[in-house]
């Protein structure tokens, strides 16, 4: 074989397994990240839960989003499906606690999942605030399955970043 097509095809070959590669690393990054935002934790994997929703997926992480103003602390929570009634939202030492359990309603005796990727159970979620807010004048809204808190700092004080060392 010609020396320049040996080293082509060998070039090409060396190509392809990158590629193949490549695709698989994004492939297995596509799949570990799918529940980025909102992860969930198979029940049976706990060794605990109900034998009843032993199957089915329990909250891990709510997706959520925190900032500040001048005025106020924002925090937004993810909570689709959910019914009000259904979370309790409190401020205890500096931290906004969410509590809440959302049920699968209805009777899956029979049923054969071929995809479950809707997560019930209870769940509990813990944010740190910072130390300048008005717990008292805290307003909770829920809207299109998005949980917003807004709470009033105690004096006005604009965020502010800090240099990295």
């Amino acid at each position: 074989m010609d020396p320049i097509r040996h080293l082509r095809s060998e070039l090409e070959r060396g190509i392809s397994r990158a590629w193949e590669g490549l695709t698989e690393g994004w492939r297995e990054v596509l799949t570990r990240s799918g529940g980025a935002l909102t992860h969930f934790v198979c029940a049976a994997k706990e060794k605990r839960g109900d034998a009843a929703q032993e199957d089915f997926p329990r909250w891990g992480l709510l997706a959520s989003e925190s900032w500040e103003t001048a005025q106020s602390v924002i925090v937004r929570l993810e909570m689709p499906g959910m019914n009000k009634e259904d979370i309790d939202v409190s401020i205890h030492r500096g931290s906004l606690w969410i509590r809440g359990e959302k049920r699968s309603g209805g009777d899956h005796q029979g049923r054969l999942y071929h995809l479950m990727e809707r997560a019930y159970g209870r769940f509990e979620r813990s944010i740190p605030l910072p130390d300048n807010i008005d717990a008292a004048k805290a307003e909770v809204s829920y809207q299109n399955g998005v949980v917003t808190v807004i709470v009033s700092k105690t004096e006005e004080s604009p965020p502010t970043c800090l240099p990295l060392k």
